[in-house]
């Protein structure tokens, strides 16, 4: 007979939770696995508070999260549990600064095949973006110091906090971040994209200046984010440096950017593409376009430049990739 195994019984038995009624008895159940011994229950307990929207559980999460950081090296390995509680009460719009305060400053050094790691950098990430909710007056202060933290996902956490919640001090200090570079690509990605979350001109044009940067995927992420912001400016930024790119990875970059853009005046420069550009540029180009599946309206748009051009090849690669033609 295998032997009985108490944590595997409670991670079962928690997975049920997902699908029980809602009421005082999930709560209740809820609240003492969130008491459990072991780290792995009470990870998985508070990320099925956050998928049932339980804000009832707020103290009990918090007492949790307190309790095990009294000796996390021991109770709580890897800074799964905690890490899972913060994500949770942030999920939950929790608003009161101790345990974020407490998340943000913790490192938690475990050993690992090599030398040993901090485990605790997703936890200062989520805190981060945690601390800018709440009222705390130094909370920006605190949040700044974490764009130089040596663990990545700290960095974007940081990153992401300031944009959401930092203001316009924020985004100067996303700015500063940019213009010091960061060894980890997507964290200046996520400087860009926070930058043009709520696109600006300022923004913009601060972005579009790294769409030529020598750091190949500082340039495509300059260019992702523009297409992603959608703003008529950044569409025209994204034609000019596709009509001065010949070749190469940059330009299959430009491509998935203005079809992302859904802007018609990146459809409608798309469009005189198909019609004017070389043919495997305009076969790629009908294949960027099918990707984001198009309404019928534009799907007729595109076979009507396809057919003023006239190429057999190209209208081949038409029927290929739009089989059901203009439905």
């Amino acid at each position: 007979m295998p032997k009985h195994d108490p944590i595997r019984q409670a991670l079962e038995q928690l997975g049920s939770l997902r699908a029980a009624p809602d009421g005082a008895g999930l709560h209740s159940e809820l609240r003492a696995f969130l008491r459990n011994r072991s780290n792995l229950v009470i990870a998985k307990a508070a990320k099925i508070t956050a998928e049932r929207r339980v804000s009832a559980l707020a103290p009990d999460l918090v007492a949790a999260f307190h309790r095990l950081m009294t000796d996390p090296a021991r109770l709580d390995k890897r800074c799964e549990a905690v890490t899972e509680i913060a994500a949770t009460l942030y999920a939950l719009d929790y608003t009161e600064p101790d345990v974020y305060l407490s998340g943000l400053r913790h490192v938690q050094m475990e050993g690992s095949y090599g030398p040993p790691v901090d485990v605790a950098a997703h936890l200062r990430g989520i805190c981060a973006q945690g601390l800018t909710r709440t009222r705390y007056p130094a909370a920006l202060e605190d949040v700044v110091a974490l764009l130089v933290d040596p663990e990545p996902p700290a960095r974007l956490g940081a990153v992401r906090a300031l944009a959401v919640n930092g203001g316009s001090g924020g985004l100067l200090a996303l700015r500063l971040k940019v213009l010091t570079g960061d060894p980890v690509p997507g964290v200046i990605a996520e400087c860009f994209s926070g930058l043009l979350a709520v696109p600006s001109e300022s923004s913009v044009n601060f972005v579009a200046g790294y769409v030529r940067s020598q750091d190949a995927q500082v340039a495509e992420a300059a260019v992702l984010a523009l297409g992603a912001s959608r703003s008529p400016k950044a569409v025209t930024v994204l034609k000019e440096r596709w009509e001065q790119t010949r070749r190469g990875p940059l330009k299959k970059v430009l491509l998935l950017a203005l079809t992302s853009s859904r802007s018609e005046d990146a459809l409608h420069f798309l469009l005189g593409q198909v019609e004017a550009a070389p043919l495997s540029a305009a076969a790629e180009i009908l294949s960027a376009l099918a990707a984001q599946r198009p309404s019928a309206s534009i799907r007729q748009a595109i076979e009507t430049a396809v057919k003023r051009r006239g190429d057999p090849a190209l209208e081949r690669t038409y029927e290929s990739e739009f089989p059901d033609g203009c439905r």
